[in-house]
């Protein structure tokens, strides 16, 4: 069953809301996945903070006009699926790693700063940490050097301690 205008406007307002939110849109044909395997998808996606929906392609046409993606309506076609994030990578990842698991995902497209990837490209924005790793690790950057200090530290009062019980 079709859905009436209103539902339809409706929904083309939910996912321009989220566009105008986003900075990347990844696409990708999910033709025969069973449900169990979309619901686990869903989950993963929730999780990661990433808005992912099956929708018309016509509605998401309407809804990606005139925004900086809007140059991906040319890939909308076939039953697709969307995820669309606020974080560079957050879609990308979590469509390309499910796809890595399940052969009838099939990542097709995507849009990153208002360029249109191809496959090769999404993945590529998949392979790149995401925003909470690359945080982690400028934390270890930044406590190594402290760490190493104090550790010179202790050496040097170890050293000082047994000069003090030799003398």
């Amino acid at each position: 069953m079709g859905l009436d205008l209103e539902n339809k406007k409706a929904v083309v307002a939910e996912v321009s809301a989220q566009v105008a939110n986003a900075q990347t849109i990844a696409v990708a044909e999910y033709r025969g996945i069973a449900v169990g395997d979309l619901t686990v998808l869903r989950a993963k996606a929730r999780a990661s903070g990433v808005y992912l929906r099956v929708l018309k392609n016509t509605l998401v046409r309407r809804a990606l006009a005139d925004t900086p993606f809007a140059d991906l309506a040319a890939q909308l076609t076939g039953p697709l699926i969307y995820g669309i994030s606020e974080d560079p990578v957050a879609a990308a990842k979590v469509l390309n790693d499910f796809a890595k698991g399940n052969d009838k995902l099939v990542m097709r497209a995507g849009a990153y700063a208002g360029k249109v990837l191809d496959k090769a490209g999404v993945q590529a924005l998949a392979s790149i940490p995401g925003r909470e790793e690359l945080l982690a690790r400028l934390l270890g950057v930044m406590q190594a050097p402290v760490s190493g200090f104090a550790v010179v530290l202790a050496a040097l009062a170890k050293q000082r301690e047994e000069a003090g019980a030799a003398a």
